[in-house]
């Protein structure tokens, strides 16, 4: 008998920081009537599946780009780390810094059967928006297995002297 597959996934978390030392993050909330009236604990780092023959750095742009319609910005990646969700996927996450438009952003699609049993098949978009969020904004609203990112990302910028952490909410302020 054969083991079942792990299943992959890559994402980009993209962010910027603003002048007086706010961090935002770029999130993803998923398309479709499932998840059209779902918002707290649903968002996503824009990411996706990937198999054995591409690199998880390569699979990490190529969904951003699919599921952003945004060119990642230019920069080096920085490898967040792996985490296993609670469904057993394994979530691989590079942070990116850049501040892309995302007025223009627009996903790939996907078809589903909806109503379930109804016969009606119709194209929805895999994310139908994204948005800057603060990073106290962003841990509640994204899912609780990817929240642990958040926590690299501001453990990576405070040894970079990027920031410092300020307060319970992870908020930010800049260095002194």
């Amino acid at each position: 008998m054969a083991l079942p597959m792990t299943v992959t996934s890559a994402g980009l978390l993209v962010f910027r920081v603003s002048a007086d030392g706010v961090v935002e993050v770029l999130l993803a909330h998923p398309g479709g009537p499932f998840w059209a009236r779902k918002d707290e604990g649903v968002w996503s780092v824009p990411k996706g599946e990937y198999g054995v023959v591409e690199e998880p750095i390569a699979a990490a742009y190529r969904e951003f780009g699919e599921e952003t319609g945004l060119a990642p910005p230019d920069g080096a990646p920085l490898f967040l780390g792996q985490r296993v969700q609670r469904g057993g996927k394994r979530v691989s996450v590079w942070a990116l810094e850049g501040a892309p438009d995302v007025s223009a952003a627009h996903s790939n699609t996907f078809e589903l059967e909806w109503p379930r049993g109804s016969g009606r098949v119709q194209a929805y978009p895999e994310v139908d928006r994204l948005e800057w969020m603060t990073l106290a904004r962003a841990r509640a609203k994204l899912l609780r297995g990817q929240v642990p990112f958040l926590d690299d990302l501001l453990a990576a910028l405070v040894a970079a002297g990027r920031v410092t952490q300020a307060g319970d909410a992870g908020e930010l302020a800049p260095e002194v």
